[in-house]
């Protein structure tokens, strides 16, 4: 088995997909016509996003939904860049919520974090150093 992709439940697909295009620079995939599903293109797996309404209809098991006043959900995606600098700005330029600005590890990455516009917690940091 590997990893094909990671769906988060976003109240807005079309405007996750748009933030996460402005924010971070990622491409935008497949997209449903009706806006319940959309897809970017992060390289071998894909980041997906599915609309709250339409996942409680596929599915009887409950969920709370992510929202920028809420808790963060227990979840963390991961960006790697080699301009961690640089696209944590744009990020927060575009909406993103600073939560700890950049600092190096003791194990030679560079971390920071953001929310995004649904209050998902995401990690802008270097490739780590072999």
């Amino acid at each position: 088995m590997k990893l094909g992709y990671t769906i988060l439940y976003v109240e807005s697909v079309a405007e996750t997909i748009a933030f996460y295009e402005e924010a971070f620079g990622l491409v935008r995939g497949m997209v449903t016509e009706a806006n319940e599903y959309g897809e970017l293109q992060t390289g071998d797996t894909k980041l997906a996003f599915a609309a709250n309404h339409f996942v409680k209809g596929l599915t009887n098991v409950p969920f709370e939904a992510a929202a920028p006043g809420k808790a963060a959900p227990p979840v963390e995606l991961g960006l790697v860049t080699e301009r961690v600098e640089a696209d944590f700005e744009r990020a927060v330029a575009a909406g993103a919520v600073v939560v700890k600005r950049p600092e190096r590890k003791p194990w030679g990455q560079l971390v920071g974090y953001v929310r995004d516009n649904n209050g998902f917690l995401v990690e802008i940091c270097s490739p780590i150093p072999a």
